[in-house]
């Protein structure tokens, strides 16, 4: 019994999407899907699993622009972010203009998520910790089983998120990081919201803004 993941690059901004399901009962879960809608459902089908729910690591268009078609298509829960973030769902539509996105609907999660939460994809649980920053209410989804984080704008491959959207903090973020995930074991893999995965070991030893 194991968390399968698949991370599908959507939108303009190539923002990774990951497609998590638990191989026991093939109940899934789309986190971050920010849009190509039709490409995110093919491979849905591709795999035969069964789309339970959205998770949403923070409400930023390119994460969160598909969320409300594919929740009303298949009457299916959104799940997160921290209810701090619910200032930039209501911005989805004058997101989407500004960066010229399809139109994306605001919506109300079904659920908001804080430190300390867990979610369940079928039989798997990931961890909720609360990590803003990039946006007040950004959080990270961790599976400790498998050592793997799903930490959005917060992260990346030898960089970090960008603090200069409204309500952003740079003091924050970095809090965030040092408190939050360089706390877990070096081999800890990360799927950041853009470019390629990483490790906890890798990032507190090269990430030149960690340092």
């Amino acid at each position: 019994m194991s968390l399968r993941v698949e991370i599908i690059p959507v939108t303009a901004f190539q923002q990774n999407c990951s497609l998590v399901w638990c191989d026991s009962t093939n109940e899934a879960a789309l986190i971050d899907p920010g849009g190509n809608s039709e490409l995110l459902l093919e491979r849905i089908e591709v795999h035969g699993v069964q789309l339970k729910q959205i998770l949403l690591t923070h409400a930023h268009i390119d994460h969160a622009g598909a969320a409300a078609d594919i929740a009303e298509q298949h009457d299916i829960p959104i799940i997160g972010p921290h209810k701090a973030d619910q200032f930039w769902i209501d911005k989805l539509s004058d997101q989407s203009r500004m960066f010229q996105f399809p139109e994306a609907r605001p919506f109300v999660p079904q659920r908001w998520l804080d430190q300390g939460d867990k979610v369940q994809v079928g039989k798997e649980t990931m961890q909720v910790f609360h990590c803003p920053g990039h946006t007040p209410g950004h959080v990270v989804f961790y599976h400790p089983t498998i050592g793997l984080l799903f930490v959005g704008d917060v992260l990346f491959q030898n960089s970090i998120g960008r603090t200069d959207f409204p309500q952003g903090d740079h003091a924050t973020l970095i809090q965030s990081i040092h408190d939050k995930l360089l706390v877990l074991d070096d081999q800890v893999q990360f799927v950041p919201g853009h470019g390629p995965m990483s490790t906890i070991g890798q990032e507190r030893q090269h990430n030149p803004f960690l340092v």
